[in-house]
């Protein structure tokens, strides 16, 4: 099982939407895929087509140690379960302060899990708070989505310092796997340019011990793609909305890539194989 916590601590940057499309992608392939929404704006939630206010559990329920984590998911669709927010999760912090434990109490609930999932995926909240802690806490490979912008380098450091900290502290089996471009506009100066200082980073720390030494940007990047915005306001993934665009075609390479690890002049190879090889 593999589990993922996809983190940024700005919002906006294509977190849930790779979420989402990730999870459904790999469920179509007949893969078990939980995905976990541990942000209180729900939209992870939203996106699979669930009403936060009508779940009856979900994260905070398990968070809070209410209810076991297999009995608060929900199946959405073939193969897919979703563990749902609601705005309840703003408040699991404060309630949690003096909870001993409380960075783990994610982890202690998969770990008592008796669905046999190929993958499991966070969206973690925009904050680099509890909620997240405890996404990092559980899980052992975080994917990086970036805008490419001056701004989305600002806080590069900043989420790199959480997750050292975590590996540290918390997880030593933590580390960043993946950066995903997201908006991406080849076109633009600026796109390219942050892609090389990102490359650069990373290859300076290719000798060192830290969490992100054996990081690599994602050889595909995600395109502008409108049917990307509109689809989470039908409840839908970007290939039950609409299979044909730039935004299916991009997230189906992304998720080929995450699980067999291809990569060849920028582009997946043998799109038409199966992720079940």
């Amino acid at each position: 099982m593999r589990k993922i916590a996809v983190l940024n601590q700005k919002g906006g940057v294509g977190k849930t939407t790779t979420v989402a499309n990730l999870a459904a992608y790999f469920a179509m392939q007949g893969l078990k895929v939980a995905a976990l929404d541990f942000d209180p704006q729900a939209h992870l939630t939203i996106h699979l087509g669930q009403e936060p206010e009508t779940l009856e559990k979900g994260s905070y329920s398990v968070i809070s140690n209410q209810s076991g984590f297999d009995e608060s998911l929900v199946k959405v669709r073939e193969n897919l379960w979703l563990l749902g927010a609601s705005i309840d999760l703003v408040g699991a912090e404060s309630e949690l302060v003096s909870v001993v434990g409380r960075e783990t109490i994610l982890r202690e609930a998969i770990e008592q899990s008796k669905i046999n999932f190929d993958y499991i995926i966070i969206d973690c909240p925009p904050s680099l708070g509890l909620l997240t802690l405890n996404s990092l806490a559980a899980v052992d490979e975080v994917l990086i989505p970036i805008q490419p912008h001056f701004l989305a380098l600002q806080g590069f450091g900043k989420l790199l310092q959480t997750v050292t900290l975590v590996n540290k502290r918390i997880n030593p089996s933590l580390r960043v796997s993946s950066i995903l471009l997201c908006m991406f506009e080849s076109r633009t100066s600026l796109s390219c340019e942050v892609k090389n200082d990102i490359s650069e980073f990373l290859a300076s720390a290719r000798q060192s011990q830290c969490a992100w030494s054996d990081a690599n940007i994602i050889p595909v990047h995600i395109r502008r793609n409108i049917k990307l915005a509109e689809a989470p306001s039908y409840g839908k993934s970007i290939f039950e909305y609409e299979q044909s665009c730039n935004g299916a075609e991009d997230y189906e390479q992304v998720a080929q890539y995450i699980h067999n690890g291809k990569r060849q002049s920028g582009i997946i190879d043998e799109k038409q194989e199966s992720l079940k090889e």
